[in-house]
């Protein structure tokens, strides 16, 4: 199954000075249920599968603008986004709610020593439906925000590598 799956979409243009100019779009969907996978920059804007039980995907070196969005389709049971270098952190926060009591808590990111978002399914999130963005802010820093989806004691998913 390939990696990215594209759409082409038709574009429709009316000639009519008062008329607008409609274009669809679709994003580009990268899921390939693998263990691992590195994305590119060319990849920016696209959303981004969990789709295994598994999986750790490794962000391009970031450039201002560039973002990813991910979204859990598969349970975790160790899911991970990490930073290309040891050098590069996130910064913002994730919020988990439970599925039982959708009691939430938050969990921050601080900019200079967190490198990666870690799931378990359970308790720092990775259930079916989480969704959180990385947004490039600096060449060193992107920012995360989201809400991910969990049982148990909540903990934070955000680690140092």
């Amino acid at each position: 199954m390939p990696s990215t799956t594209a759409q082409n979409f038709e574009q429709v243009t009316y000639s009519s000075p008062n008329l607008a100019q409609v274009r669809s779009a679709a994003k580009v969907i990268i899921g390939d249920a693998v263990a691992t996978r590195t994305l590119t920059a060319k990849e920016s804007g696209a959303t981004i599968l969990l789709d295994a039980a598994a999986v750790t995907y490794t962000l391009p070196t970031p450039s201002i603008g560039m973002f990813f969005e991910f979204r859990t389709t598969v349970a975790s049971t160790a899911g991970k986004v990490v930073t290309n270098l040891s050098t590069e952190f996130l910064l913002g926060a994730l919020s988990i709610q439970t599925i039982a009591t959708v009691t939430p808590a938050g969990f921050a990111a601080n900019g200079t020593t967190i490198r990666s978002i870690n799931t378990n399914g359970t308790t720092t999130g990775g259930l079916v439906g989480d969704k959180f963005t990385v947004t490039a802010i600096s060449a060193t820093q992107w920012l995360v925000e989201g809400i991910l989806i969990g049982s148990g004691t909540l903990a934070t998913p955000f680690l140092t590598s």
